[in-house]
């Protein structure tokens, strides 16, 4: 008999279990996947007193609809994410980045995603997931991962193996903030593109495209233009690479994507920019600014302290 699991009432738009992702694999065809993300996915697990790596629910937009069943949890939902927690008929509407002691019966109705793109859900304990190379992270476009590699689904029954109890609620007092330009390094073909393109690359606005989700961002407005040629032989690509097809519409390269592509690539949006490139929802304006690789790496390690020091204020 299942002790403990939430019902899924609504399972929402694209609600998937992700972790930290899968790590030098890129060789066999395996991209990172893993939460989108990754501070607000520290900060779930870190208001639960959670292992860092520790799995946690995602979701896109619109949130699902639990029911909880079982012995008492603490739940704790980060992002900018309107949601509410039901208890015998009576709602209260959610804070991010605060655990909330779930008692059975409760419902937790994650509504939205507040101008922005992904939350996340964490729990004081373990699903009862399975791990496909060190990772549970769910990539839905090659199957791979936990859930079978698909979304959460309406009617499913999402089983907690092991329960934590807390001593305490904890809070952080955080909000999540808006960047005005994604910055880049230059790319491997950064030479193949004129220098009408690269300027306008660099200094015209792109709108994100509705076609885009957890394996690319498609970018419309100015076209880049390719002088040398639009088609190459396939090579490695990475997170954040910005590839320009042969119609000059750029496309930068999110966490579940494949690992070898044909299309020149322009740029390589730093990694202390990613997590609030991906919160960027569709309509979205943004602008590119290159720097090189060793203020890149500067900005890495400083985004690395601001983030713990973001979670060393969780009382």
């Amino acid at each position: 008999m299942i002790k403990n699991y939430f019902e899924v009432f609504r399972a929402g738009i694209n609600t998937t279990f992700q972790d930290k992702g899968r790590s030098n694999l890129h060789h066999i065809g395996i991209p990172l996947s893993g939460a989108m993300d990754g501070r607000n996915y520290l900060i779930a697990n870190s208001l639960l007193e959670n292992d860092l790596s520790s799995p946690v629910i995602e979701f896109a937009y619109q949130g699902p609809l639990f029911k909880y069943h079982g012995e008492n949890i603490n739940i704790a939902i980060t992002g900018d994410v309107i949601f509410k927690i039901k208890r015998d008929m009576v709602e209260t509407q959610g804070s991010c980045n605060k655990s909330y002691l779930i008692k059975d019966g409760d419902e937790i109705d994650i509504l939205s995603t507040n101008k922005s793109v992904y939350g996340y859900l964490a729990i004081s304990g373990e699903f009862d997931l399975k791990y496909q190379w060190g990772s549970c992270s769910t990539n839905t476009k090659a199957q791979l991962g936990s859930n079978n590699g698909e979304k959460i689904s309406d009617g499913q029954k999402i089983i907690i193996s092991k329960i934590i109890s807390l001593k305490s609620t904890k809070e952080l007092k955080h909000i999540n903030t808006k960047i005005e330009k994604i910055r880049v390094i230059k790319g491997t073909n950064y030479d193949y593109f004129s220098k009408e393109g690269i300027n306008a690359f660099f200094n015209k606005s792109f709108t994100i495209s509705k076609l885009s989700d957890r394996m690319g961002m498609r970018l419309e407005g100015h076209k880049i233009d390719n002088i040398v040629n639009t088609n190459i032989k396939s090579e490695g690509l990475i997170k954040g690479v910005v590839q320009v097809p042969s119609d000059g519409n750029p496309i930068i390269m999110l966490s579940d994507h494949g690992t070898i592509g044909g299309y020149p690539k322009i740029g390589v949006v730093i990694s202390a920019d990613y997590d609030k490139l991906v919160q960027l929802t569709s309509g979205s304006k943004i602008k590119f600014q290159e720097i090189d690789l060793p203020e890149a790496e500067t900005l890495y390690d400083l985004y690395q302290m601001e983030t713990k020091n973001i979670i060393s204020q969780i009382k």
